[in-house]
């Protein structure tokens, strides 16, 4: 098969530079490290890039026309995505860490449900489109789409590992009540504020 090494780097660089920097995904897994610990986390952290790299598979094989089709679904899942991510700060920011990982109140969000959640994370679908669209000739179809999701399922348990990581490394430092009660404010409102994108494509 045909293989562009340039395009393959800069693929590469995209994929890291959207994988690792701050989003929803990577919040969430840094709030519930804190909250809930590594281990209690691992299902969510497995979820998020597995689910990734399906979604990209599945916008790359064919589904996106779909959505190019019928542009209203695409609007839908977006603002069911926005208002479950307002749902998700709300009970972040409201939530309770105990000493003990038998006593936190609630439960970290399971493997399907981190998996599914890539479907209405706006964050996702810009990576998603932007990989498609911008590095589409790193291979001829379908090695092409193998590959990002390959490199967003890699990378992307690299990087959720990290996120849940730097979570529970806080927790040794953070352990008043008051203060996991701000964290957790603090962690709820960056959520909503990775919403922006939304706004400013509609708005702007």
């Amino acid at each position: 098969m045909d293989f562009n090494t340039d395009i393959a780097f800069a693929l590469t660089a995209f994929c890291a530079v959207t994988l690792f920097t701050p989003g929803p995904n990577n919040i969430m897994l840094m709030a519930s490290g804190l909250n809930f610990g590594f281990w209690r986390t691992t299902p969510h952290m497995i979820g998020v890039p597995l689910g990734f790299a399906f979604m990209v598979i599945s916008v790359g094989l064919g589904l996106g026309a779909a959505f190019h089709t019928w542009p209203a679904i695409f609007s839908i899942l977006k603002y069911v995505g926005a208002l479950y991510l307002i749902y998700l700060a709300w009970n972040i920011a409201n939530s309770d860490s105990m000493d003990t990982p038998d006593e936190i109140k609630g439960d970290p969000l399971t493997f399907l449900q981190a998996a599914s959640f890539q479907w209405i994370n706006p964050k996702a679908w810009i990576m998603t489109v932007g990989a498609i669209s911008a590095y589409g000739e790193v291979s001829v179809f379908p090695y092409n789409v193998l590959l990002m999701s390959s490199l967003y399922g890699v990378l992307g348990f690299v990087s959720s590992g990290i996120w849940v990581a730097f979570g529970y490394t806080l927790k040794q430092f953070i352990k008043k009540p008051t203060t996991v009660r701000l964290f957790n404010c603090a962690v709820a409102i960056l959520l909503v504020a990775t919403l922006y994108p939304i706004f400013v494509e509609d708005y702007g």
